[in-house]
């Protein structure tokens, strides 16, 4: 049974960053020189990721996403996607990637027993994704996109950050994707994320972007799917697939939050924004899976009741989102 913290919630999903490179440099994510590079003795190998991701198992969570920055860099990703795949217990293996590497790697990921892919893609405009990006080619994420449908994933999610003034105008053309293909796409509320971002402005709350598509699409809502995040889901009258909204600073899920999150050198965070996390890196080195469990049970009950971009709620973002898996 999955643990509880100390508000009653049910934590059942472990996000699991790989790594903190990435081979963008979305400006809502990473500053524009990227992040201070780790040594290579800092980031846990593989064989530790896994025994984390076993104890978060054995204690009852049910679904791991593996995350980065782009978990894609990473030598030897597949092979390791595929032990977690193994792991007895595990319910659900998915992935999220910014789709660069996607078309090489589509058919090896699903072969390897990825679930599902989360796949980030903030503009359908080659110069706007450019922009975003930082020098991105939006050609090779489409491209991507369809070498993943090939594959034959049953779930392929586009996760598109809506900012202001930036791409707020291409909402319905991303819904318009969910009309004939199974694609789920998500509008994410633009998050304040690295200490003294003053660029509040650009988040487009999320009823605003239900409004808008309201305009011009009849929606049908669907709610939440199960060991889900904190998207809620409508569908178009008539589509295949699915838009959903997540909305991170209009604080309507922290309620139903159901992660805990390890960074790519073994710490453990209890919430996105939270300003202090539990090294794993000693347990590890003890060897016994059962001090790793404690440690992590310590984390889920302390998870905090709301996060620090709720407007009532005290509290800064000590670190770029890159570095903590997103």
């Amino acid at each position: 049974m999955a643990p509880l913290d100390s508000h009653g919630r049910k934590i059942n999903y472990l996000r699991l960053s790989v790594t903190d490179r990435c081979n963008l440099r979305c400006r809502y994510c990473m500053p524009a020189g990227g992040v201070p590079k780790h040594g290579h003795g800092d980031i846990l190998g593989y064989d530790d990721l896994r025994r984390v991701a076993q104890a978060a198992v054995a204690l009852g969570m049910e679904k791991i996403r593996v995350t980065g920055g782009e978990p894609l860099v990473r030598k030897g990703i597949v092979g390791f996607l595929e032990k977690l795949a193994n792991l007895p217990g595990l319910e659900r293996l998915v992935l999220t990637t910014n789709g660069v590497l996607l078309k090489e790697m589509a058919a090896e990921l699903r072969g390897a027993g990825v679930e599902s892919l989360n796949i980030s893609l903030d503009s359908l405009r080659p110069d706007t994704f450019f922009r975003i990006t930082r020098g991105g080619d939006l050609r090779q994420v489409l491209e991507g996109i369809e070498a993943a449908e090939r594959a034959g994933f049953p779930y392929l999610k586009i996760n598109v950050v809506v900012m202001r003034g930036v791409n707020e105008d291409e909402v319905a053309d991303f819904a318009a994707l969910t009309l004939d293909r199974p694609y789920r796409v998500r509008f994410i509320e633009y998050m304040p994320t690295s200490p003294g971002d003053t660029r509040r402005p650009l988040t487009v709350p999320g009823e605003e972007l239900l409004l808008k598509l309201s305009e011009r699409y009849r929606l049908l809502p669907s709610g939440r799917e199960a060991l889900a995040g904190p998207a809620v889901y409508y569908r178009i009258a008539g589509a295949v697939g699915m838009v959903g909204v997540i909305t991170p600073v209009s604080c309507h899920f922290c309620g139903d939050c159901n992660r805990v999150r390890i960074t790519s050198t073994g710490v453990a965070r209890s919430c996105l924004f939270s300003d202090s996390g539990v090294d794993l890196k000693p347990f590890l080195k003890e060897g016994d899976g059962t001090l790793l469990q404690c440690a992590l049970r310590r984390v889920v009950e302390a998870k905090p009741e709301r996060h620090s971009l709720c407007g009532d709620t005290e509290g800064h973002v000590p670190l770029p989102m890159s570095l903590v898996g997103g």
